[in-house]
């Protein structure tokens, strides 16, 4: 099961509970919680298939919430991991080096593999900048709304929250610039953005890299990269090879269908490259996520037969969500952000029902909207009936509206 979470929007809500201090913590002795800590609201999980299809009574649930490969994992992945005795070697540690590993992404995208980070996720490379860099009262700048994990990252080392507003799915390099102070430490820029699909234009990540001042560490997410096209590209190592301190941040949870197995990585200048090396943890990623990862990258055949169906649907997806009259965001991702111009809560509960699962809008700070996994033809059928039937309710106004099922 991969867990959804509540907290993914960067979007600051004055109307959000402050997190209470944790259970058990008075008269138990435990000492209070660090300042910090106490600003975190924790993951909230979400249902699992199996949980929605017991408690509601559905035979069928489709799963369009978490922008998952709906192809499923590489072929060459799986085979690998089937290997006769390959589960013999689970009493060793994993080669904390991942050298097997660098060296092949090294050489897929054209640095030394000492430039290579690799994590548990793309997220967990996240915070080890985070832990590199930051000091308490240092600033974090980042687009909102965009992925939560900036925001937790920066509330976990007591760094202050900078946003910068994601207008049309653009960041603007000028108000990025004018974020920037003598104390930001991090710029944190998904492209394409999450949760609204859109990929950065070049020009503004080119004109970013030629006038932001030093001292200050750029991380370009870039967790949907495979499912943009070609001509719509920035060329994020090209700031890398210019020794600028750069890192573009990838994963094997997207295209490559692994999300299960948590693997990410990084292609970094080498400062930033070494600061991460020295704050993580000896053996972050397993030997079955190592292995998988290096069946997976060599899987091209896999690659180009996901980035096909998601290009293919997508297109299809949003002329069928238009012909509704619905508005789309422009979407490089695997994902759509549909603005429904009406509360999303009861849309995303009534498509729970129905056995469809998406994101509603309010906890990834787009209120009147819904995120949509672009998955098999089939599904993607079975949640525009299902929408159409939710849509045929009476609208909730917004203000009645809490946040639907995450």
């Amino acid at each position: 099961m991969e867990h959804v979470y509540l907290r993914e929007a960067v979007t600051l809500r004055p109307d959000r509970a402050a997190p209470q201090p944790a259970a058990g913590s008075e008269g138990t002795g435990a000492p209070p919680l660090r300042p910090e800590a106490e600003r975190i609201t924790p993951y909230q999980p979400g249902r699992s298939l199996e949980e929605v299809r017991r408690e509601l009574g559905l035979s069928q649930v489709v799963k369009l919430a978490s922008n998952e490969n709906p192809l499923g994992p590489s072929p060459r992945a799986l085979e690998v991991l089937a290997r006769p005795g390959f589960l013999e070697g689970l009493h060793r540690y994993p080669d904390g080096s991942f050298r097997l590993l660098r060296e092949a992404l090294g050489r897929r995208h054209g640095v030394d593999p000492e430039q290579v980070v690799v994590g548990n996720g793309s997220d967990e490379l996240l915070k080890l900048l985070g832990e590199a860099y930051l000091q308490p009262g240092d600033e974090v700048v980042m687009g909102s709304p965009s992925f939560s994990e900036y925001s937790y990252v920066a509330r976990l080392l007591g760094a202050r929250e900078v946003p910068v507003p994601v207008s049309g799915g653009q960041v603007r390099a000028e108000d990025v610039l004018a974020a920037v102070t003598p104390r930001t430490r991090l710029l944190f820029l998904a492209t394409p953005n999450n949760p609204t699909g859109t990929a950065l234009e070049p020009a503004e990540l080119e004109r970013l890299e030629e006038r932001l001042p030093g001292g200050v560490v750029v991380a370009l997410d870039e967790a949907y990269r495979e499912y943009v096209r070609p001509e719509r590209l920035f060329d994020s190592l090209g700031p890398v090879r210019r020794g600028r301190p750069w890192i573009s941040l990838r994963t094997f949870s997207k295209i490559y269908g692994l999300a299960g197995l948590r693997v990410g990585y990084g292609l970094a200048a080498a400062p930033v490259a070494q600061a991460i090396m020295r704050v993580k943890e000896p053996f972050n990623v397993n030997q079955a996520a190592q292995a998988a990862a290096l069946a997976a990258l060599e899987d091209e055949e896999h690659v180009r037969r996901s980035r096909e169906l998601v290009w293919n649907q997508r297109a299809w997806l949003v002329r069928e969500l238009e012909r509704r009259g619905l508005r789309c965001d422009p979407s490089d991702a695997n994902f759509v952000l549909v603005r429904l111009g009406r509360a999303d809560g009861p849309v995303a509960e009534n498509l729970l029902h129905q056995g469809v699962i998406v994101r509603p809008g309010v906890p990834l700070g787009v209120p009147g909207a819904i995120r949509v996994t672009v998955g098999l033809p089939r599904e993607n059928l079975l949640f525009l009936e299902a929408l159409d039937r939710a849509l045929a309710v009476e609208p909730v106004p917004a203000e009645r509206s809490g946040g639907g099922t995450s």
